[in-house]
């Protein structure tokens, strides 16, 4: 059923210290260089390729974005600041321990995870093939149905520093609602 609210209404509604949105939504925005030598970790899953990205933590660039825009649902800061790359914790750790933490974080504040929507910019290697795993991983330590996640690869066609294969770049943008 479809229900139409008038902007008078919504603006009421708003001004009601009672009404607590039932949901929120958050985005998030990372970036990492690119190094040979180095594991590459992207959404949770080991990608062959001879070179990864550059980090305190194992680097994956994807769940650094997408903990940064659950986080932003709540208005709680970003990555760095809940796991500074100044500790020694974090140093090479387990970037799904990171999203676990977070989610745990949403819940113990009473939300939960609707749905995540991640798309990957990187030129080399190609990620295409790696996608059904890292939508499995990610629903998995989210605790959410794998058809909650969507995950995108796209290339930069060989412009700026992703396109010269200096570095990736992610955004994500999360839903999550009141439990």
């Amino acid at each position: 059923m479809f229900l139409f609210f008038t902007f008078a209404k919504i603006a009421d509604m708003m001004d009601s210290k009672a009404y607590v949105c039932p949901f929120r939504v958050g985005n998030g925005y990372d970036v990492h260089a690119l190094a040979p030598g180095i594991p590459m970790w992207l959404g949770g899953v080991g990608i062959d390729s001879p070179v990864g990205f550059v980090a305190h933590s194992d680097g994956d660039v994807a769940i650094h974005a997408l903990c940064d825009a659950l986080l932003g649902c709540l208005a709680l800061g970003d990555i760095g600041h809940h796991f500074p790359d100044t500790s020694d914790e974090f140093r090479g750790i387990d970037s799904k321990l990171l999203l676990a933490r977070v989610v745990a974080l949403l819940e113990e504040k009473g939300w939960k995870v609707g749905n995540a929507d991640i798309t990957i910019a990187l030129q080399k290697p190609k990620i295409g093939s790696y996608v059904p795993s890292m939508r499995r991983t990610l629903a998995a330590v989210m605790g959410i149905d794998e058809d909650c996640v969507s995950v995108k690869a796209t290339t930069t066609e060989k412009m700026g520093f992703v396109g010269r294969c200096e570095g990736c770049q992610v955004w994500a943008t999360a839903l999550v609602y009141r439990i």
